[in-house]
């Protein structure tokens, strides 16, 4: 089951159950919410290995996102986060992009917009394009939406839980 706008807006205005913050009712659609872009994006440097290794950190160049906008490279990776702050309970949370933006040829995730119930935290984007594209810092540029579960959960407590904005991949943590 999908929670209708008008459930997300009560439940985010409650404030208990789902957290959105900060919250604007004008954001609320059908089934849906829409989160803004950060004014920062991080860009992998691969300057001195070539390439990315799973059980290797690989550091990050930050970019801010001036307020006349910044144009996105078609082939590159850019990972953003959303404006908003979002905490979960009893729902799990689901990220998709905005379909204006999406016909501009932007994607806002690979394979990450599925959430876990239990996350609190800034989302972090895997944006990338298709053509030259100009961005702004706090556009509307992805959709949140709620699938209630089911039965009893465990809570998310993972690596990126109660990040404080763009996080780069931790897979190297898990290598063994």
């Amino acid at each position: 089951m999908i929670l209708s706008g008008l459930e997300i807006k009560r439940l985010a205005e409650e404030g208990k159950d789902i957290i959105i913050k900060p919250f604007d009712g004008s954001r609320v659609g059908p089934n849906s919410y829409d989160l803004r872009l950060n004014n920062i994006l991080q860009v992998y440097d691969l300057s001195k290995v070539g390439y990315l290794d799973m059980h290797t950190e690989t550091p990050t160049e930050e970019i801010v996102i001036p307020e006349d906008g910044f144009i996105l490279e078609p082939g590159k990776l850019y990972l953003g986060s959303t404006v908003e702050f979002t905490e979960t309970h009893g729902y799990v949370p689901m990220l998709e992009g905005r379909s204006s933006v999406g016909r501009l040829g932007v994607s806002i995730h690979v394979t990450a917009g599925f959430g876990d119930v239990g996350f609190s935290g800034y989302w972090t984007l895997e944006i990338h394009t298709l053509h030259p594209v100009k961005i702004y810092p706090n556009e509307r540029i992805c959709q949140i939406y709620y699938h209630k579960i089911e039965g009893d959960y465990i809570p998310y407590q993972g690596k990126y839980q109660k990040n404080t904005g763009v996080q780069a991949s931790q897979i190297y943590k898990d290598a063994k």
